[in-house]
């Protein structure tokens, strides 16, 4: 690694805490392994499985760096044996295991993604972990397809917007619940068919009245708890329920013989602890069928707001706030 530094800076907070143990630390430059690549980062993505790490609720999984952070963008500046040459000097967005609040993460050859002219930085590191999530729960363990109504919980999240994005790209029609009137504008503007503000207004009622008492397809939630048997009332015959996070509690009570009666099926997933083999499979799909939109310009993230890397304490402060609308992004100086 001729010419790359040999530390960097890093956010490695020693103990789990609040926002205020995300404080910048020296870290040496990993290296490369076989199959790896190192990516000068220019932006990485923040996300609720970060807050969790942090809280000590979401430990790395074995093997991955202590380092929060899932998805990257930046350069690749060396390369681990075995990857192809050509990718030197490339500059990808890529789902990681961990390490993106960093300067240098590394990452598996397989899970970068190019980044194609038009798209800043920013918009590259807001991708890889919502885009993966997104397409991998709702439209393979859902099995989503076009003409599909879905429920998506958390609307304005980064998941959520991605979520209503991509189901438009793909012929959904996308229901989707926020906290706010604000927020229930914005989600329509990014093209929600539906907002509904769950302060305000039964979202049970309101999916049934909007399908004309048929339900929906398919519930994507990331409420769990309560919100369970709720979802499962939303849902007409033969839906699918997709849980990918539990942020109301992770038990639920639900009535068995409505599972029956409808024939619903229940699902769920979770992404880090996949397997690298899984990742590139999923990469692949996504280069395939949902870059071709990133790259004619018709699928761009909701930018929510960026900080730079020294104060990552205020970017989990403004994504525990709750008022963010997309995704927020951490910037090296950079981008």
């Amino acid at each position: 690694m001729a010419g790359l530094p040999t530390t960097m800076r890093a956010i490695d907070p020693a103990e789990s805490g609040g926002p205020e143990v995300l404080v910048a630390v020296e870290r040496p430059v990993p290296v490369p392994p076989a199959g790896a690549v190192l990516i000068r980062v220019e932006a990485a993505g923040v996300n609720r499985p970060d807050v969790m790490q942090r809280k000590g609720a979401y430990p790395p999984p074995p093997g991955a760096p202590s380092i929060p952070g899932l998805e990257v963008a930046g350069e690749i500046v060396a390369l681990g044996d075995g990857v192809e040459p050509a990718l030197l000097g490339t500059r990808v967005c890529a789902l990681v295991s961990g390490g993106g609040y960093a300067e240098y993460a590394l990452a598996d050859s397989r899970h970068c993604l190019s980044v194609p002219d038009g798209l800043s930085m920013v918009e590259a590191a807001a991708l890889p972990e919502t885009v993966f999530t997104v397409w991998t729960n709702l439209f393979e363990r859902a099995y989503a397809t076009e003409g599909d109504t879905v429920l998506v919980h958390g609307g304005t999240g980064g998941i959520g917007t991605t979520a209503i994005m991509l189901g438009k790209l793909f012929g959904l029609t996308v229901i989707v619940t926020v906290g706010s009137e604000d927020k229930a504008a914005r989600a329509r503007e990014i093209g929600a068919d539906l907002a509904i503000n769950y302060q305000t207004a039964d979202f049970v009622e309101q999916v049934k009245a909007f399908t004309g008492g048929k339900g929906c397809q398919v519930v994507l939630d990331m409420i769990g708890g309560d919100y369970l048997p709720r979802n499962l009332d939303c849902l007409g015959d033969d839906g699918r329920h997709v849980s990918i996070a539990v942020q109301r509690g992770a038990k639920a009570e639900i009535p068995i013989w409505k599972v029956m009666s409808k024939r619903l099926t229940l699902t769920g997933s979770t992404l880090r602890p996949r397997s690298a083999d899984f990742k590139a499979l999923v990469a692949d799909e996504l280069r395939r069928t949902v870059w071709p939109h990133v790259e004619a310009g018709r699928l761009r993230p909701i930018i929510d707001r960026t900080f730079p890397l020294d104060r990552a304490a205020d970017a989990h402060r403004r994504m525990e706030e709750g008022d963010h609308i997309g995704k927020i992004v951490l910037t090296t100086g950079d981008s």
